[in-house]
């Protein structure tokens, strides 16, 4: 049985891989991904197509500070090679990711990218 912490760091290695079907299969059918900078996304085909337009715009990498268990939930803290720090809350349910909200600073990523800023 995998612990919230487990599927967390798997979700870390499909994020760092780039693999949209691997990320994206860790989450419940009707899963809620909330980075607080952008609005919610609902369920699995939209968290896979968020996925794949973010693979495909930058190039990211999750650098694991901290991961934290709570029961159902698993806290991540993460930075980036260029100093970039966030973190995530993952509530999992049955193995799966139920919902996920992230507090990251999307100007900067944005600029770090040479990505327009909105």
């Amino acid at each position: 049985m995998l612990r919230p912490k487990d599927v967390v760091s798997r979700w870390v290695d499909a994020f760092n891989s780039g693999d949209v079907e691997a990320i994206s299969g860790l989450y419940h059918a009707s899963a809620t991904n909330h980075q607080v900078a952008n609005e919610p996304v609902v369920g699995i085909e939209a968290i896979r197509d968020m996925f794949a337009k973010e693979f495909s715009t930058a190039e990211m990498v999750c650098i694991v500070e901290h991961i934290f268990e709570d029961g159902q939930w698993a806290i991540l803290e993460w930075r980036d090679p260029a100093g970039l720090r966030g973190c995530g809350f993952f509530q999992v349910v049955n193995e799966k990711i139920l919902f996920q909200r992230g507090y990251w600073d999307k100007l900067s990523f944005l600029k770090q990218h040479g990505l327009p800023v909105e």
